[in-house]
């Protein structure tokens, strides 16, 4: 099975480097599942239902969320229409919406979970390593072929740790959050495809997606300022996981940049 993840949209220059993308890495790679972490497609803050549902008209299968998840409030009564749209599954019981699935692919069932961390995170997660772990084995046990985790997080130690906890249960455990690629891709002792955070898709040139001079501005004054969506061009960052649906384990994991203009 060969599963495309790509990091956190970043608003239109975002959405728009995503399209132009999907079509391409499809084909290039001979992808059976797309899996994108959304959470900042609307503007910068969350999703609305329907950029989502714009996301899977352009081939997304599975939408993972994060911290941001619940920054539009048209978002939290869809939720539990959208069993392809993940919000973090380790928050309190009665959350509404999905924090896992299972999808048919053309190379056999995905199991896909979407974690959030604690460290540094706003508040009210409750142990991913724990209930993550479960929610896997259940997974697994429902007859998931391969499993994709998103752990959604801020610290480099903790997702290192995640990845260490979930090796030989998972196919992969991929980062989010921090919109900045990191270099560390691997496949741990058990067979789990491991990188600390896919990156972003979204303007290149700006601070994590953001206007850079407004960025430095805040900074530099210490005073509120908004932080408007930096334009093209925009990069697609992500990665490409193969895993052995025999065994569940990984058998190559592959970064991608790719860098797109606006289209006419």
């Amino acid at each position: 099975m060969v599963i495309l993840f790509l990091g956190d949209v970043v608003g239109e220059p975002g959405r728009c480097a995503l399209y132009q993308a999907l079509p391409g890495l499809r084909a290039e790679y001979g992808v059976d599942a797309v899996v994108v972490n959304g959470e900042n497609a609307a503007g910068g803050k969350g999703i609305i239902p329907r950029l989502a549902r714009e996301f899977m008209e352009h081939g997304v299968d599975i939408i993972t969320l994060g911290d941001h998840a619940w920054d539009q409030s048209d978002l939290i009564p869809w939720l539990p229409e959208a069993p392809n749209v993940l919000r973090p599954f380790n928050l309190q019981e009665g959350t509404p919406g999905f924090g896992s699935c299972l999808i048919e692919t053309p190379a056999g069932t995905l199991g896909v979970l979407c974690l959030q961390g604690r460290t540094f995170m706003r508040p009210g997660a409750e142990n991913p390593f724990t209930r993550g772990y479960a929610e896997a084995l259940r997974l697994k046990e429902a007859g998931a072929h391969a499993i994709l985790v998103d752990f959604h997080g801020e610290t480099t130690s903790e997702k290192i740790a995640m990845g260490y906890r979930m090796d030989g249960v998972v196919s992969a455990v991929i980062g989010t959050h921090t919109h900045v690629q990191t270099g560390d891709e691997r496949i741990l002792p058990g067979g789990t495809a491991y990188l600390t955070d896919a990156g972003m898709c979204g303007s290149r040139d700006g601070v994590i997606g953001r206007d850079a001079e407004s960025v430095l501005q805040g900074l530099i004054t210490n005073l509120p300022n908004r932080f408007p969506i930096a334009g093209f061009p925009a990069m697609v960052n992500g990665v490409i996981i193969e895993v052995d649906t025999s065994t569940g384990q990984a058998s190559r994991i592959e970064r991608i940049t790719r860098v797109y203009d606006k289209e006419a």
